[in-house]
């Protein structure tokens, strides 16, 4: 009978409890990634959810590989099963990484968008306010209301006011025929007065042609020709010597018919009254951009070029 030594025996037993433990140990580790891939997974999921809204399958790829490690981690015995695991956990981390990084940037240019959003309003209401504040009165003192913003379908006024008396509430009476000149006769009373003081213009007589033209505005504030007549009422103070008066009349056109017909024409006579009174080049200018900001789709080419011209002659920017 063969007898073995206690220190044989308990050698042994060591190594029976060593060679059960490694694979318990591997199993724990390969516990260990998989929970760590799964919590990873959801974690890019959700990620990916809030980069991409409604997006089915949209992935973003990584930037960064991981390393490439020759061998197994320290406690981990070598497998291909832990080995792909660890690979995952690797791919998961550097997109998640990468991910956060594009999401912060997205972050920074939106901040800078509503910074320089809130920088140019506030500039622009600054310099409206400015305008509003040190308009001077055309032909008086008292200050007036000046350029500001309004919607397209309401332009905005292009100059001061003129601090001229309006036209008296009461319509003129028609003027007696001049002989020469024919008044038409139609069933639309508006368009014969409005023709008619076109022609008495075109002959030259101012007086008779704006008590005309007057009587069409005051008589017919929503026909179509009370835009004509309004405008070709300053140009007829214009041809008279009176920029003042035709400056308001000029203006009062633009502002109250901003959508008429004539209120662009009338936007470029204000800035020829404004020249003839001697007025600065700067607000002779600031009546060239409003017509070209408010009509310059409704400008013909013909008033283009004397834009052009008048922008030149005032040296405007």
């Amino acid at each position: 009978m063969r007898f073995v030594s206690k220190g044989t025996a308990m050698a042994v037993v060591l190594a029976s409890v060593a060679a059960l433990a490694l694979p318990a140990g591997a199993q724990t580790g390969r516990d260990g990634i998989e929970g760590r891939v799964d919590r990873l997974e959801r974690e890019m999921r959700a990620v990916q959810r809030k980069v991409f809204p409604g997006g089915a399958g949209q992935t973003v790829e990584p930037q960064i590989t991981a390393p490439d490690r020759s061998g197994p981690a320290p406690g981990i015995p070598a497998s291909g099963v832990v080995t792909d695991l660890t690979a995952r956990v690797n791919a998961v981390e550097a997109q998640l990484s990468t991910l956060t990084g594009q999401i912060e940037q997205s972050q920074y240019r939106l901040r800078q968008l509503e910074e320089a959003f809130t920088a140019y309003k506030r500039s622009t209401d600054a310099r409206l306010k400015a305008l509003e504040d040190g308009a001077t009165a055309i032909g008086g003192s008292a200050p007036v209301t000046g350029i500001g913003t309004a919607p397209a379908t309401t332009p905005r006024p292009a100059t001061p006011r003129p601090a001229t008396p309006a036209p008296t509430a009461t319509a003129p009476a028609p003027t007696a025929p001049v002989a020469g000149i024919e008044r038409p006769k139609t069933d639309d009373p508006a368009e014969d007065a409005y023709v008619y003081g076109f022609r008495l213009w075109q002959a030259k007589q101012y007086d008779k042609a704006i008590v005309e033209l007057r009587s069409v505005v005051q008589k017919h504030p929503k026909h179509r020709r009370a835009s004509y007549a309004q405008n070709l009422l300053g140009r007829a103070l214009l041809d008279q010597g009176k920029p003042a008066l035709a400056a308001t009349a000029f203006f009062e056109n633009y502002q109250k018919m901003p959508n008429g017909e004539r209120a662009p024409d009338s936007l470029y006579y204000l800035a020829q009254a404004l020249v003839k009174m001697k007025k600065p080049a700067s607000e002779v200018c600031k009546v060239y951009d409003e017509l070209t900001d408010v009509y310059g789709d409704r400008m013909s080419e013909a008033m283009k070029m004397d834009v052009a011209t008048g922008r030149s002659a005032s040296k405007c920017k």
